[in-house]
């Protein structure tokens, strides 16, 4: 290493965790070339940020344009073109109920904003969310976030008004994916009867598809009868989109799937190819609801990140990464499942588009399936591919290609993980 990485390193906060080592120098295109000259195949997008690959010559152009003009503008104080233009943008993929827009930094302030939204439409205090879910890690969202104890673990007492609900995962309770559905629907009926009645409940929050928890795919009758759900007893359903959304599935929004349309979404990651930018979307009517100065933030819908969320929607729409991410994520799934065939540690691979989990099984034991998958990390990153893990046990592996990714990227990642597959199975 380095002397900055020797000097710096030890000064960077130990709460952030360290999966690698290596320093990164720059990135192109599905690449990371760090200061020692590897090239790695980067199968993490940052954490399904850079959907349009590293700097993509398009959004980087429109980042330096944006800089020569000015770089912030608060959004109380001056109306600016790229916030507008963003806007524009995002009516042409939204589906038309969606017309209002509110835009933030991250993805836990967007989903701190959508539930104060709720909150505030509908005069009700309490939220729904799903065992497995992840929505940040701010004080708020980690009483939202229960994916993993270490997010919340030290923090308490957190908020109170949230209650948790059985997410369908078909995989784990060992059921078709009709019996999930009607399981988890009968539980939720069940909370609203036992914890929190419809009366006080302000919003049920879901992510379109579970992200940290395991990258599970909820059913599409699931998702239907959520929304019935919510409209017979006036609930407000949120869509979390944050990682799911901006072409990840091979749709502009991963709800598109399941034919069903939410009240509030947010989104954030993909949105601009790796500027801080997230927005919470929602009906005119519903946010009107909301007091003038109650939500807001210096740095909000912030003009250079505006101006890349641009140029990312375009490029993408131009270059036509959606349809790529679906044809892409076929390959993928279909390479993954020899491997399955192969490998009786495999025990089920899923998705949308270019987001897939690969979950491993081991004797019963999950925390031999957690050094399996931490092994075949550290073994695929020798070899020249990232790849992260996810889900409450970090027994799965999780897929993020940047949606432009090739045939043949593909492909050499499916080989240098079925390398690093037969090394690290014992």
């Amino acid at each position: 290493m380095n002397t900055l990485y020797t000097e710096n390193f030890p000064h960077m906060t130990p709460a952030w965790s360290r999966i690698f080592n290596f320093v990164a120098d720059r990135a192109e295109g599905s690449y990371i070339y760090t200061d020692d000259g590897r090239k790695l195949l980067d199968f993490t997008c940052g954490i399904g940020v850079t959907n349009t690959g590293h700097c993509h010559p398009k959004v980087v152009a429109a980042v330096r344009e944006q800089a020569g003009l000015f770089l912030h503008a608060q959004a109380n104080i001056v109306i600016h073109k790229p916030m507008l233009q963003l806007i524009e943008e995002l009516r042409k993929i939204a589906p038309p109920s969606i017309d209002s827009f509110y835009f933030a930094n991250s993805g836990a302030e967007a989903v701190e904003n959508a539930v104060k939204i709720a909150k505030a439409a509908t005069g009700k205090q309490n939220v729904i969310v799903f065992n497995g879910s992840f929505h940040g890690r701010t004080h708020a969202t980690m009483a939202l976030t229960t994916s993993k104890t270490g997010y919340r673990t030290g923090f308490g007492p957190l908020p109170s008004g949230v209650y948790v609900s059985p997410f369908p995962y078909a995989f784990k309770l060992g059921m078709s994916e009709e019996q999930a559905s009607a399981y988890a629907l009968e539980q939720l009926e069940y909370l609203l009867v036992s914890q929190t009645a419809p009366k006080d409940t302000a919003a049920i929050l879901i992510e379109s598809v579970m992200g940290e928890g395991g990258y599970i795919v909820p059913p599409a009758l699931f998702m239907k009868s959520l929304r019935e759900l919510c409209d017979k007893h006036g609930i407000l359903l949120i869509f979390d989109e944050v990682q799911s959304g901006f072409g990840r599935t091979g749709k502009w929004f991963a709800f598109e799937h399941f034919g069903v349309l939410p009240d509030i979404m947010t989104a954030a990651k993909g949105i601009a190819s790796g500027m801080p930018l997230s927005g919470v979307f929602s009906r005119t009517e519903i946010m009107k609801k909301v007091d003038v100065g109650s939500i807001g933030g210096t740095y909000g819908g912030n003009a250079v990140a505006c101006a890349a969320g641009v140029a990312t929607i375009k490029a993408m729409r131009e270059e036509k990464m959606l349809e790529n991410a679906a044809e892409r994520g076929v390959q993928l799934m279909t390479g993954l499942r020899k491997y399955q065939e192969e490998y009786p540690q495999i025990g089920d691979v899923r998705g949308l588009g270019l987001m897939v989990g690969t979950e491993f099984i081991v004797e019963k034991s999950q925390a031999k399936a957690k050094q399996l998958v931490k092994d075949i990390i550290h073994s695929a990153e020798e070899k020249g591919l990232l790849l992260l893990s996810c889900g409450t046990y970090d027994n799965i592996l999780r897929w993020i290609p940047p949606l432009n990714v090739t045939s043949e990227q593909i492909n050499d990642g499916l080989k240098i993980f079925g390398e690093a597959l037969k090394e690290s199975v014992k």
